[in-house]
């Protein structure tokens, strides 16, 4: 068989995560409207668990962190990666670790509005105040 029979496929990185079940299914969509795209993201996303940088288990750490944050909220990434993490020696506490660190992401919603609430309510009381006289 030559390579014209078998040509290299154009999204590697896709076909790579497909494969080893690391695929969300919830990415078809946007890799039908532009393979392209999605690859070039793909690669940018799994560039630094690649890199060989981190550890293992610190990559699984940071994908359970993303997987459980407030903004992706994906059980079967974070169930995957706990899996993983446990397999690679991680503790329960470790990852319960990992879990309450990436909770604090929910209270900058609070930090920010909160100030902004109590600032805009002053303001209208006075408003209403000086309207009012």
């Amino acid at each position: 068989m030559n390579q014209r029979d078998n040509p290299p496929s154009s999204t590697p990185v896709c076909d790579r995560m497909r494969n080893s079940s690391n695929w969300n299914p919830d990415w078809d969509s946007f890799a039908t409207l532009d393979a392209a795209w999605t690859e070039k993201f793909m690669a940018m996303g799994t560039a630094p668990m690649v890199s060989g940088l981190l550890d293992a288990k610190t990559i699984e750490f940071l994908a359970i962190a993303v997987d459980a944050s407030c903004t992706h909220m994906y059980a079967p990434g974070v169930r995957r990666h706990i899996r993983k993490a446990l397999e690679l020696g991680a503790t329960k506490e470790e990852i319960n670790a990992v879990l309450q660190c990436v909770s604090v992401l929910g209270i900058h919603t609070m930090s920010l509005g909160a100030p902004i609430l109590l600032e805009e309510a002053t303001a209208h009381a006075q408003r209403n105040a000086a309207s009012a006289s």
